[in-house]
């Protein structure tokens, strides 16, 4: 990865590529972005993107595309079977995980759906390191319980440990006791574990852990959507990949594993997805499944042109300027928080920056949802569009109760090459100024509420006139400024 110094002493990211096409951004009037996100029922997910100034939602299917992946796309084959896109999808992902079989799908929870109705059954456990959102519902729906077992670390909001997302081993092996080994149905990995600030995990615990599952006869599932973002934190904080390239990695990853999928909307920047392993029984277990819910074996309900695309974008992934792109403003925007007392997780991780909300918000109770407030709160203040992973994200349990989240983040993702560096700036000025008035935000309360991934879709309403008050401290702050 390259080095580049400045001599003032300064430090800050310098990006390795150049733009070249633009997107036209809209920061719509302070009392407009108030009724916005009121119409949204304070869910970002439902805001409308002409309201939305920095889309900070998510990495997932927005990060920008090189020049070469555009070029792919349009010499893409339609064919409905026997496509030669999917011929050089199948020979990008085999050569870029080093297995022996591919399974196409649209998107990575897919993958998770394909995955449990297979494997999961009633009474059944699946052990991770940190789950997500969907990953856990389909393992729910299936009849199955998750047992989270990511070590102490991952869950302290500060912390200088390298690997937060590894797996607590000696809780993993009390576990497989507990249900015993018939009743795993597999160990699920999560690549830069999502929910908690992104970290990743360890090559030598993906080690640990491959070998128990290997003596006990247990699949060992990667979802390996955000590797990118692990990858460079293996060569970077790891001693054992320092001299490995990052296709060493990929491939010592892969052979660890026994099934891996992933989303292209995060791994190869493309819409969407994948199941790859060498085991022939489950493979052709999976792909029963592949046309009964996804399409044609040679697409999986991906256009062909987003094949192309994920196609080059896999072989990109290799590049080390390429993957350091995202950590690096993700690191500087941490540290910028940090070091003006804001609450942010540390170490930076990958995907995004991750906001505590509980300890920036310590006034709210966990069950008025703080990182939901927090998030309509920044729109209010900025027009940036963040995502609320916390209590809101989880689901209640059997008797109605909220399961309260281990952690209450404002998640502020940064898709790779999208933000230049003075709109991120933008970003932590405005968060800056919403932390010296945050004893103005209260609380949300659910106004529709779905069973299930309520987050994408429920509406909320504040508990009281918040959010005037909030309006109303801002212009006297910045006058007629956006």
């Amino acid at each position: 990865m390259a080095t580049v110094k400045f001599y003032a002493g300064e430090s800050f990211p310098l990006e390795m590529h150049k733009v070249r096409i633009i997107q036209k951004l809209n920061l719509i009037p302070l009392d407009r972005r108030g009724k916005a996100i009121a119409e949204a029922g304070n869910n970002t997910f439902l805001l409308h993107n002409r309201d939305v100034f920095m889309d900070m939602l998510t990495d997932s299917g927005v990060n920008a595309m090189s020049d070469r992946q555009v070029a792919s796309m349009m010499y893409a084959d339609d064919s409905y079977a026997g496509s030669e896109t999917f011929t050089r999808l199948d020979k990008s992902v085999k050569h870029f995980f080093g297995t022996k079989y591919f399974l196409p799908t649209h998107q990575g929870r897919a993958c998770e759906n394909i995955l449990s109705q297979i494997f999961v059954k009633k009474g059944y456990v699946v052990p991770m390191n940190y789950h997500f959102t969907t990953a856990k519902a389909l393992i729910t729906v299936n009849g199955g319980t998750v047992e989270e077992l990511i070590i102490d670390e991952g869950l302290k909001i500060r912390s200088d440990h390298p690997f937060k997302g590894d797996i607590n081993i000696d809780r993993l092996n009390q576990v497989i006791k507990q249900y015993g080994p018939a009743k795993v149905a597999y160990i699920r990995m999560e690549a830069g574990t999502n929910l908690v600030g992104g970290q990743p995990f360890s090559l030598a615990n993906l080690a640990e852990v491959s070998k128990i599952c290997r003596a006990a006869d247990i699949p060992l599932v990667l979802d390996a959507s955000l590797l990118a973002d692990n990858l460079y934190f293996n060569k970077k904080r790891e001693a054992a990949c320092k001299d490995m390239t990052l296709h060493e990695i990929v491939l010592k990853f892969a052979e660890l594993s026994d099934i891996i999928y992933f989303s292209a909307r995060k791994l190869g920047f493309g819409r969407g997805g994948g199941i790859c392993t060498n085991n022939e029984e489950h493979f052709l277990k999976i792909r029963e499944m592949i046309p009964l819910y996804e399409g044609f074996l040679t697409y999986g309900g991906m256009s062909v042109r987003e094949m192309e695309a994920i196609a080059v974008g896999l072989e990109e992934t290799l590049d080390e300027d390429m993957i350091s792109q995202g950590p690096i403003f993700i690191d500087y925007m941490v540290k910028e928080l940090d070091k003006r007392g804001i609450p942010v997780i540390t170490p930076p991780g990958g995907l995004g920056c991750h906001v505590d909300a509980k300890a920036f918000l310590d006034h709210i109770p966990q069950p008025h949802y703080p990182a939901g407030a927090l998030g309509s709160a920044y729109y209010i203040a900025s027009g940036i569009r963040g995502m609320e992973r916390g209590t809101l994200s989880e689901q209640r349990d059997e008797n109605g109760e909220e399961r309260l989240s281990n952690m209450e983040l404002l998640r502020l993702a940064l898709p790779r090459r999208v933000f230049t560096l003075s709109q991120v700036n933008y970003a932590i000025d405005r968060l800056i100024w919403l932390y010296e008035n945050r004893r103005l935000v209260e609380g949300l309360k659910f106004v529709e509420e779905p069973k299930i991934l309520r987050f994408f879709f429920g509406r909320l309403a504040p508990v009281s006139d918040w959010q005037t008050k909030l309006i109303a401290k801002f212009k006297q702050d910045f006058g007629d400024s956006l």
